[in-house]
């Protein structure tokens, strides 16, 4: 949850998780220091004291998506540039077959998340930006307004729904170790600098590049050991033209 504004929204989405089954509640630079003790967060969880306890603070939406490998940035509004669009169902889907076969969470394994913003505005295009995906709930268009803590709730539930069937899918071998957000944001900061060293980009009007690029490398899915791949042709980049630039000096 980034920047909730209402304690009691915090304690309801801690009982809307753990209604289905989830436990990890993140929250964002919250308005009210101490959200997670707040007394009317501890009476709306009703029962759910000890996810809101456990709950994580952080001060960034980077932060708080460095361990996450998929993320979905819950929103209803259309975005010109983004992430690609999906309902939570197909959101769901997507977690089901990111996590499938990953076993009990480990360090370093899969990790997705729903990102939902401020109870007023919603995420920016900037935090949406961090987010693999983009998703909604197909409700009325003629009054399409939730609570944060109900759209918490209704994408935990289909979640926990398609999760359930889990177990029903077939593993097709080993599969690659998901890019944390923190991998993904070193490279695009690497890759950034490779492109201005090579005359690709220029710092003085980069237009939107780099924007574009981070879409791509959303979209991509990237594993590990591909942001490890590319940071290497990043620096073989770097190196080539100081080697050249230096040559012809």
């Amino acid at each position: 949850m980034v920047e909730p504004s209402h304690p009691g929204n915090v304690g309801s989405a801690a009982r809307a998780i753990k209604t289905m089954g989830f436990s990890r509640l993140v929250l964002v630079n919250p308005r009210v220091a101490d959200a997670n003790v707040h007394p009317e967060a501890i009476a709306l969880a009703s029962g759910a004291a000890d996810v809101l306890g456990q709950a994580r603070i952080c001060a960034t939406l980077e932060e708080a998506l460095a361990p996450v490998t998929m993320a979905f940035a819950m929103t209803a509004r259309l975005r010109d540039l983004g992430p690609p669009a999906c309902d939570m169902r197909q959101a769901a889907g997507l977690v089901r077959e990111h996590l499938a076969g990953a076993g009990p969470e480990r360090e370093g394994g899969p990790h997705a998340a729903v990102v939902l913003g401020t109870e007023r505005s919603g995420l920016t295009n900037e935090q949406v930006a961090l987010c693999q995906r983009i998703c909604h709930i197909p409700a009325n268009p003629d009054y399409s307004s939730l609570n944060v803590a109900q759209a918490l709730q209704l994408a935990a539930y289909e979640l926990r729904y398609a999760l359930v069937a889990a177990g029903e899918l077939a593993v097709a071998g080993p599969r690659a170790e998901p890019a944390p957000g923190e991998a993904v944001e070193a490279l695009l900061v690497h890759w950034e600098q490779a492109l201005i060293e090579v005359g690709y980009l220029d710092p003085r009007h980069p237009k939107k590049l780099m924007p574009r690029m981070r879409h791509l490398f959303a979209r991509a899915g990237l594993s590990r050991e591909e942001t490890d791949l590319l940071r290497g042709v990043c620096t073989a980049m770097i190196a080539q033209a100081r080697k050249i630039s230096h040559g012809s000096s």
